[in-house]
């Protein structure tokens, strides 16, 4: 199984892809993380809200890899404890599926995006910039991955 991070946004500080490149190398090789970045719409051209959230969705959408389960980054998505990731980490490594985690742009995640994906999970109550999302949400799925191995990285 793989995990996908698709995530609207294709430049970001030299720090953010430093850190998540750091978590993402000390996944096993029967779980890897992978980034699929896409492109921003520009928001200079006076185009509704809605219009560019659409352009991000069908770019989000053709990241997908064929089959795969997704899950939404949302803020109203469940939230979750580290061990409850773990469990829903096993629990998608049991389907088999790859999982693609989509984090959305500027505004957001186009609403069908939200209403097509198989779940909704909320990393944090804040609104944070794009970099931790991508930093924080490669450490969680680390972590997570760490308690159902036995690891020491997590202690509680």
């Amino acid at each position: 199984m793989k995990l996908w991070m698709v995530a609207v946004g294709q430049r970001l500080p030299a720090w953010a892809d430093t850190a998540y490149d750091d978590y993402a190398k000390r996944f096993p090789p029967d779980l890897r993380l992978e980034l699929k970045a896409v492109k921003t719409e520009p928001r200079t051209q006076g185009k509704p809200v809605e219009a560019l959230m659409a352009a991000e969705r069908q770019r989000i959408e053709a990241a997908l890899p064929r089959g795969c389960r997704k899950v939404v980054l949302d803020e109203h998505g469940t939230r979750l404890t580290t061990t409850a990731l773990a469990q829903r980490l096993q629990a998608w490594q049991l389907d088999g599926r790859d999982v693609a985690l989509l984090i959305g742009g500027p505004d957001g995640l186009d609403p069908a995006l939200r209403e097509g994906a198989d779940e909704r999970i909320r990393l944090s109550d804040l609104t944070l910039p794009h970099a931790f999302v991508r930093v924080m949400l490669a450490e969680a799925l680390y972590r997570a991955w760490s308690v159902t191995v036995g690891h020491p990285y997590h202690r509680e």
